[in-house]
């Protein structure tokens, strides 16, 4: 039997994305990871697939950053598998110590992401990892979190992107989405 292509990976994977018409509002439809998350196959072909991708894309990464919550299924698998450290970016008021924090806008109002200090080291070289890249308001705070405590972000790593929300343009720098919609 020959090995499956990283193509057969990626469709198989997509074809256990859930989709939820009308959530969380009317004319909404959520795209949910979680029916990926739950098929051990998908698990191992999401894994192989965003490792593979660090490793032809980014191998100069020495850290992984999740973003809280759904960020945090990915930066330690990531991080292991590869060899360097993680760190979480998490909501204000989750991480102990010294903090640096980012206030960002949502659809309506704002938030804000918090890094502890030492997470990353002046001139780390960082992926920035989470689920889904929307509005993008979220993974540009993230950015400019890595960036204040002196990082460098080398790739933003989404699994789906929802392409006409256009997310991507209010980031910097290599992104990349496994999954389109």
């Amino acid at each position: 039997m020959s090995p499956i292509s990283a193509e057969e990976k990626l469709d198989y994977v997509k074809s256990k994305i859930g989709e939820y018409p009308n959530f969380p509002k009317e004319g909404i439809l959520f795209r949910d990871i979680f029916g990926a998350l739950t098929d051990a196959k998908a698990c191992v072909y999401l894994r192989d697939l965003l490792v593979e991708h660090i490793r032809q894309s980014s191998p100069e990464a020495e850290i992984i950053v999740g973003l809280d919550s759904r960020g945090f299924l990915f930066n330690l698998l990531l991080a292991t598998e590869l060899g360097v450290g993680c760190a979480p970016i998490r909501k204000k008021g989750k991480l102990a110590g010294e903090v640096v924090s980012v206030e960002y806008k949502l659809e309506y109002g704002s938030d804000t992401f918090e890094i502890q200090r030492s997470a990353i080291q002046p001139g780390q070289k960082v992926v920035v990892v989470d689920d889904l890249l929307a509005t993008g308001g979220s993974l540009a705070a993230a950015a400019e979190l890595v960036r204040k405590v002196g990082g460098v972000v080398v790739e933003s790593l989404v699994v789906i992107e929802l392409v006409g929300l256009e997310g991507r343009k209010r980031l910097d720098g290599k992104v990349h989405s496994l999954i389109k919609y």
